[in-house]
């Protein structure tokens, strides 16, 4: 059985990777360095990104000749 191929190429997925770490790692920062709620935000960011991630996992984990309903 074949796995299914994602929605990113590999290095789409390094980028979306980096761009999660990134993003969550500056949400705490900004909100210790600034006093109003912008660093939402990056959390916001982060989040959108670990969905697109998690979305090409599941993609991938699917058997290749599977149909989606």
């Amino acid at each position: 059985m074949h796995q299914g191929s994602g929605i990113l190429s590999t290095r789409q997925r390094r980028l979306a990777w980096l761009g999660f770490l990134l993003a969550a790692l500056q949400a705490p920062v900004s909100a210790w360095l600034v006093a109003d709620e912008s660093w939402l935000f990056s959390l916001c960011v982060a989040l959108m990104v670990a969905t697109v991630i998690i979305a090409d996992d599941a993609a991938r984990r699917r058997p290749a000749n599977a149909t989606s309903d």
